[in-house]
């Protein structure tokens, strides 16, 4: 009999074969939502950290210092109009907006932007100025009323970056110019402001667009997912990481509303390379490309910069100008057709130039020299980490334009030297100072001074030669009843023994001797034979503490080849000492930083210069007369081949040992320079202090056009008539009277009749007889 099975019992039999299977799927199932439910808490801890709290870390940003307008200031039209081309300013024909300048004949009208410094705000206005020569001869507003006084904002010289070399200038979204979001919506991410972190819309475009072209041409990601890749991934290409960026976009948007996603967007994207540093956000990409702030682009820039978003070394404008224009107009054509701007003003902007400012311009060059001497001011104050990620803001007393003019001074002397052997492997060190408040206004620490590497200006340690000679002069100065100008000094050979054994025998330069002189003259001409003699009367040791006293603070043994420049320094120390003798024996502390602020732009520290009185007014009057003597009849009355002599000019040249270092110190009333000249090797050059040194020294102050040297004769001082022959007193009706100037009391006796006067020695020898 056969049994038919109900299908209960059918459904029974099977049942325990699935049964199984399902649980474990469903486990598994469960297992895996736990586990993506964990890593999504994880990603949302992850997103909300970052993006609440501290989101960047931005490099401290370093500023020239400002230049101030008012009438009757000493600046040139042209250095002017530089100065504002490396700020970004825009010549027009009419000024409608900030940072933009017209020009007519001598008179400039121009639109500040405005900024905030440590003391104040600068509002941002409306100004005129006329020229008259290389001077401000007129100062007003748009109106007519009067200024006093205009400050521009300062040209950013460059930055102290983390170890990571990232760089960015923040910026809020009520900062960006017209179209800037809406060309990146449209570009980037149509569906911005209606999806969820992802967008299907453009996905499934994306791969329609891929498939049918039969390669990748469009990605399917939204600004928010480039947000995050940039943000917290990396650049694997894999699909999970693909999924990770899909789940912290959509995680990002549950906590923050569109303008906060697009503000970071606006900061975060890669847009460049600048050697190591690499430039994020649309702020830095303005200033690093145009030379302008954001607010300003136009139309063109913004469609460059939005069109460099795909693919910022493929169209990077400066390397391949033809490419970066063709995306720009593509971009353009992107805006019509998403109706953003008209036809007519996308053919108005195709017709614009890139505009993008040269490489190598002052607007986008490093100073690494001069951002050497500033880094290592802050680390005394600073902690690296507050340097490189607490965005704070460095003014400092840096002067581009004073800058340019020692860089072309150095390359267009070393390529008139270039025909000497050996020239080629000359460096170069350089420091500019203004006299009166120690500042340092620019720094060359190399021959080729944009490149970073070895800083001469402030690391190359080197015999200083004949610079040293001032300082033995003024130690003898300063004893008025023993010493003066015109003392009579022997420049004679001599031998003498050191305590080691040792027999010194000093030579001078042309290896002859030239019998008695006068005391200045020994310096005007720099007579070795004459100052180490003299040195070796006053006492080494104090003429060691002479220097000490004029700022040098490297401790030299009291050998006597000290007096003849043995002792080592660096072009900066050499311009901390004669700092202090151009500034009327005032020690002030060499500086390149004013002030710092926050990033917030808060005060957080001020650099005041520093002023002490060293020496006395007398006795460095007597010293400069003596140095500008150098420069009308000594060692450095070259300078007045390319320079007038109205100038009075004061310096001193050195040269060491087998010519190895070329040296040259010297000041006017505003600008001290000083230049140093050698081989790394140490090896001999074919340059005296004369013939190399002084040569830059000179093609700078011609350039930079400095003030005459105006010295206030100090109360102590009288001038005296006196026989140039004789130095007996003498009267200014006397053919050969010349007047010199005398501490009070050291004056010699006035002359009888001309040409009867007896060396001042002598006299003095008599008066003594005769009051005895």
């Amino acid at each position: 009999m056969t049994r038919t099975r109900s299908p209960r019992s059918r459904s029974k039999r099977r049942s325990p074969g699935r049964r199984p299977w399902l649980g474990w799927a469903f486990k598994l199932g469960l297992v895996g939502l736990v586990v993506l439910a964990g890593f999504a808490v994880y990603l949302d801890a992850v997103v909300q950290e970052k993006f609440s709290g501290k989101r960047w870390t931005v490099p401290a940003k370093v500023y020239a210092r400002p230049l101030e307008l008012f009438v009757g200031q000493k600046l040139a039209k042209d250095d002017f109009l530089k100065e504002l081309d490396a700020l970004g300013y825009r010549r027009t024909g009419s000024v409608t907006g900030p940072g933009e300048v017209a020009v007519a004949g001598n008179s400039l009208e121009l639109h500040s932007r405005g900024f905030q410094f440590y003391e104040s705000s600068e509002p941002a206005q409306r100004v005129r100025v006329r020229f008259s020569g290389d001077y401000v001869a007129g100062l007003n507003q748009a109106n007519g009323g009067t200024l006093a006084v205009a400050r521009l904002e300062p040209l950013l010289i460059g930055g102290l970056y983390p170890a990571h070399q990232e760089d960015r200038v923040l910026i809020k979204l009520d900062q960006v110019p017209p179209y800037l979001v809406e060309t990146l919506v449209a570009v980037e991410d149509r569906e911005f402001f209606n999806h969820f972190g992802v967008s299907p819309k453009s996905i499934a475009r994306a791969v329609w667009i891929n498939a049918t072209a039969g390669e990748v041409r469009q990605g399917g990601s939204t600004l928010t997912q480039q947000l995050v890749k940039n943000f917290y991934l990396s650049n694997e290409r894999s699909l999970t990481r693909k999924a990770t960026e899909a789940m912290m976009a959509v995680l990002l948007e549950l906590h923050y509303d569109k303008q906060d996603i697009l503000e970071a967007y606006l900061n975060e994207v890669f847009l460049g390379q600048d050697g190591q540093r690499s430039i994020h956000g649309f702020g830095l990409a303005s200033q690093y490309f145009f030379s302008q702030p954001l607010s300003e682009l136009k139309l063109e820039q913004v469609a460059l910069l939005v069109g460099m978003v795909k693919g910022p070394t493929y169209y990077n404008p400066r390397r391949n100008p033809e490419r970066a224009l063709q995306r720009r107009n593509l971009v353009l054509d992107v805006l019509v057709e998403q109706g953003v701007v008209s036809a007519e003003q996308a053919a108005v902007a195709k017709q614009k130039p890139l505009g993008v400012t040269p490489r190598g311009s002052i607007a986008n060059s490093s100073f690494p020299a001069f951002l050497d001497l500033v880094k290592r001011q802050l680390r005394e104050d600073y902690r690296e980490e507050d340097l490189t990620e607490e965005g704070l803001r460095i003014f400092t007393s840096f002067d581009p334009i004073l800058q340019l003019k020692a860089e072309s001074a150095l390359a267009d002397s070393l390529k008139r030297l270039s025909g000497r052997k050996g020239v080629d492997q000359v460096e170069a060190g350089m420091v500019v100072t203004n006299p009166e408040t120690g500042e340092v206004q620019a720094l060359l620490g190399s021959r080729q001074p944009r490149y970073a590497g070895f800083n001469r200006a402030l690391d190359a340690l080197r015999p200083i030669g004949s610079l040293v000679k001032p300082a033995i002069y003024l130690t003898a100065l300063e004893h008025p009843s023993q010493y003066t100008l015109t003392s009579l000094v022997e420049d004679q050979p001599f031998s003498i023994k050191g305590q080691d054994g040792q027999v010194w025998t000093p030579q001078n330069y042309d290896r002859k001797a030239h019998g008695t002189i006068y005391l200045y003259q020994g310096l005007v001409n720099s007579y070795n034979l004459s100052t180490a003699k003299l040195g070796l009367e006053l006492g080494v040791p104090n003429v060691l503490k002479t220097l000490e006293r004029l700022g040098v603070e490297r401790k030299w043994p009291a050998y006597p080849s000290m007096l003849l420049g043995a002792g080592a320094l660096t072009p900066m120390e050499v311009a901390g000492m004669y700092q202090t003798l151009a500034n009327g024996g005032f020690n002030t502390p060499l500086r390149g930083i004013r002030s710092v602020l926050t990033a917030e732009g808060q005060p957080l520290k001020r650099y005041p210069f520093q002023i002490q009185q060293r020496f006395d007014a007398g006795a460095i009057y007597l010293l400069q007369n003596a140095m500008q003597r150098t420069m009308h009849e000594g060692t450095g009355r070259s300078v007045y081949n390319q320079l007038p002599r109205s100038l009075a000019l004061a310096g001193k040249t050195g040269t060491s040992n087998d010519s190895r270092d070329s040296w040259f110190a010297g000041f006017s009333q505003d600008l001290l320079a000083v230049v140093w000249l050698g081989r790394d090797d140490n090896g001999p050059t074919p340059l005296t202090g004369a013939s190399g040194a002084l040569q830059v020294w000179t093609s700078f102050m011609r350039q930079a056009d400095p003030l005459p040297l105006d010295m206030p004769m100090p109360d102590n001082v009288v001038q005296a008539w006196v026989d140039a022959n004789s130095g007996a007193g003498s009267d200014p009706s006397c053919p050969n009277a010349v007047q010199m100037p005398y501490i009070r009391g050291s004056e010699p006796v006035p002359g009888g009749a001309c040409g009867l006067q007896a060396p001042v020695d002598s006299v003095m020898d008599w008066v003594r007889g005769w009051l005895d």
